[in-house]
Order: structure tokens, then C-alpha cells, then sequence
């Protein structure tokens, strides 16, 4: 089925769309929360991009979807990252831009995203973005 008539985009909303009912199966909800599996993702997003230094989240963005790179960039200041933030840091940030209470808070949010983000990072690519965070919040990777 074409959603726009232009295969790139086609591509790109199916495999956000992909995402998006990954984290809303791995909460059980109905398809009609998807305002709310794409705000988990969007603050997941950020709170990664702007732990990121420049050019390791040029190399994780290259890796994704074109719709959710262009999530991931939406705001994005280069000028300003990497912002220095430990777990705690981390953690809040995602509470500040997900107004939403889910099971298992933010911890499990950023589990169940970047579980479903996955699908399109290579192996080496994660152990790079796990390599650049501090100790403390590598235990927050999954």
C-alpha cells in the first residue's frame, strides 16, 4: 500500500510506524496512544542526541529512519551538546519532555525505545554510542 506515492517515503513511514507500535505493544496499548508512543520516542530521542557528542550523533542519526532522524534532529543545536548529564540528569530529562506515567517510569520507556530503535542500529554503532556516555549511564542502556 503506498502512502504518498514516493517509495523513500513510504519506506520511512512504515518503518517509523514500525517503532512507534513496538513501544505500544510493549505497553499494551490500542493504536489510538500513538500520541504517546511517539512522545516516548521524541523525548528518548533527545535526551540521547544531546548526550551525543556532534559527530557520534551524526554517526547514530545516519542509522535511522529518515522520518525519526528528522525527530531525532528537531530542535537540535550543535553548539550546545554534548550536555554533561549522568543518570539521574538523563532520566529527568526524559520525565521534562514525556508528560506521560507509564509502567515502570522513564527507565522502561528508554529500554523499550531503544529496543525498538534497534532494529536499525548496527552492533558497532551501539557499542560506539555506548562507549561515548559516562559509566553511570551505560548502566541505563539496555
Amino acid at each position: 500500500m503506498s502512502f504518498t506515492g514516493y517509495k523513500t517515503f513510504d519506506t520511512t513511514v512504515e518503518k517509523t510506524n514500525g517503532v512507534l507500535k513496538h513501544i505500544e505493544e510493549a505497553y499494551g496499548w490500542p493504536k489510538t496512544r500513538r500520541n504517546q508512543s511517539y512522545g516516548g520516542l521524541r523525548a528518548v530521542l533527545h535526551a540521547l542526541r544531546d548526550r551525543l557528542t556532534v559527530e557520534e550523533s551524526a554517526q547514530l542519526s545516519a542509522q535511522l529512519p529518515m522520518l525519526i532522524r528528522g525527530i531525532y534532529f528537531e530542535g537540535w543545536d550543535p553548539s550546545k551538546v554534548p550536555v554533561k548529564m549522568h543518570r539521574n540528569d538523563f532520566l529527568e530529562r526524559i520525565r521534562q519532555e514525556f508528560p506521560y506515567e507509564v509502567p515502570g517510569g522513564v527507565e522502561r520507556l528508554f529500554d523499550i525505545v531503544i529496543e525498538a530503535l534497534r532494529k536499525h542500529i548496527t552492533e558497532g554503532e551501539w557499542q560506539d554510542v555506548r562507549a561515548s556516555l559516562p559509566k553511570d549511564l551505560v548502566t541505563v542502556l539496555p
